[in-house]
């Protein structure tokens, strides 16, 4: 059970000036109602009652009692184990965040005389972004007189899009922009897992 008291509601989180994502509690001791409204654990109303009586109620059942609607009259509180709470919203915020960076336009920007060693490193770049579910901007950039020879930049890009063939999609073909030439790929289409032979056999046996 979390016997260690929450802060303020909403507090500023004091690193680097951000704020904290997850909004904090009172819980136990730290609940000031003289009376509350009670939920159990199941999400089943108790009803209303004094704060030691439910303090109780929540120390019987090895639980917290936390306080989610203060605002209410009287305040509305939940037995919950309040660290399991805590660590499921941490969990399901940190899962949307990652959804939400999903999904974005990434670059990787290499030379016209790139060679095969870094190619391949840059490559690998490029399939952990598409695996990430976010589409990539492949821009070969020309230096000095490199940008008489814009064969060797395409060159380039026929190697990386070769490389990611059945992983990457070219959404964008190589197009010249100033003094660089860029290519934007978009994952490929996943594949539906095959079915066991077995299974396509009796599937098809019970279609006849």
């Amino acid at each position: 059970m979390q016997l260690a008291a929450a802060s303020a509601l909403g507090k500023p989180d004091s690193r680097k000036g951000g704020k904290q994502l997850i909004p904090q509690y009172r819980i136990n001791e730290r609940i000031t109602a003289r009376e509350v409204r009670v939920i159990d654990e199941t999400g089943q109303q108790i009803g209303i009652m004094p704060l030691h009586r439910a303090l109780q109620l929540a120390r019987e059942r090895g639980l917290d009692l936390v306080e989610v609607a203060p605002q209410a009259v009287p305040p509305v509180c939940r037995l919950m184990d309040y660290g399991k709470f805590i660590y499921q919203q941490a969990k399901r915020e940190k899962e949307s965040k990652r959804q939400h960076k999903a999904g974005e336009l990434k670059e990787v920007r290499l030379r016209p005389n790139i060679d095969d060693h870094d190619l391949d490193f840059k490559t690998k770049q490029i399939e952990e972004f598409l695996d990430e579910g976010n589409k990539v901007k492949v821009t070969v950039f020309f230096r000095g007189r490199t940008i008489l020879h814009p064969e060797l930049g395409q060159r380039v890009l026929n190697a990386v899009a070769e490389r990611l063939r059945g992983k990457a999609v070219v959404e964008k073909p190589s197009t010249a922009e100033g003094r660089t030439l860029v290519m934007v790929l978009s994952p490929a289409p996943r594949k539906a897992p095959a079915r066991p032979r077995t299974q396509q056999v009796e599937a098809a046996t019970k279609e006849s």
